[in-house]
């Protein structure tokens, strides 16, 4: 019997580790918010046979309360290190949809089938991100260490999905969002991108005052002032940089510079960051050679 919480990572770690010790060709991770259609699994398996060097595939997200209504067709990484669902709010009809499968930058944890084999060379889901940002990393881990990432638009998964502001969310959203920023780049990204980092920090604290999130904003900065936090990221970081076959400068250009989550785009975003943001986004990417 388990007698605490250890997050999304931690219980879905203990099935993926059972998976791999045992040998199993493939994992599906299945949110219990979640409704399946009959060939949802045998669908992404398909795709996952046919190429190797595919490590995850994402089965194709839909409201289970408008079923013409994507949650997500593969999610997006913003540069800056915010991350969001792919097509969220999009009809199915009036979506750039496409029937075929093709490749996403990473996968929505709620509903994704994962290679053992890939597992047991590159690792579980990160075990200090507890939750939220765990599918981020893993999915970006997996571009370094040189596997692909696919959607299965054939394989249907009904989400009850709710976008909820909760406190603790928001802690785990912005520490997590820092410690997988700060492992996966090279030095020499995180000092190219350090002054908007700064900036969007700056006109994020403002903005936290307003939402009224200022406390856990400060909760998650005092995250790293503990010497035991910078032992895990450095120690995680050599894992990554020293594993890691493809270089920023690919990694980078299947980032965006934008934020088009439906819930998140707010006149501060769409007025202020995004447009900001975005163009030194395109500055910076013609420097990026390593």
């Amino acid at each position: 019997m388990f007698h605490e919480n250890s997050g999304f990572v931690g219980g879905n770690n203990i099935g993926l580790q059972y998976a791999v010790d045992n040998d199993f060709d493939y994992a599906y991770l299945l949110n219990q918010d979640t409704v399946v259609d009959s060939n949802f699994l045998s669908e992404v398996v398909q795709i996952i046979e046919g190429d190797e060097k595919i490590g995850a595939v994402q089965s194709l997200l839909l409201l289970n309360d408008k079923k013409d209504t994507i949650n997500s067709m593969g999610n997006h990484i913003h540069y800056l290190g915010f991350a969001y669902a792919g097509g969220n709010g999009e009809k199915v009809q009036s979506s750039k949809f496409k029937v075929q499968s093709y490749e996403i930058t990473y996968p929505s944890g709620a509903a994704v089938l994962l290679r053992c084999t890939t597992l047991m060379k590159i690792g579980l889901l990160h075990p200090e991100l507890f939750m939220y940002h765990e599918d981020v990393e893993l999915g970006w881990r997996m571009w370094l260490f040189g596997y692909k990432i696919m959607l299965a638009p054939k394989s249907i998964v009904y989400h009850k999905y709710e976008f909820s502001r909760s406190m603790k969310k928001y802690y785990y959203m912005e520490r997590n969002r820092f410690i997988v920023f700060l492992e996966k780049y090279k030095l020499a990204t995180i000092v190219l991108i350090f002054p908007a980092l700064v900036l969007m920090e700056i006109l994020m604290f403002a903005y936290s005052f307003i939402s009224g999130f200022w406390k856990e904003k400060l909760h998650a900065y005092g995250y790293f002032f503990h010497i035991s936090a910078w032992k895990k990221i450095f120690s995680k970081r050599l894992q990554n940089q020293t594993g890691r076959v493809i270089s920023d400068r690919e990694i980078i250009h299947k980032f965006v510079g934008v934020i088009q989550f439906q819930e998140a785009v707010n006149p501060f975003v769409k007025y202020i960051f995004n447009p900001l943001f975005h163009l030194y986004f395109i500055a910076i990417k013609f420097f990026i050679f390593w």
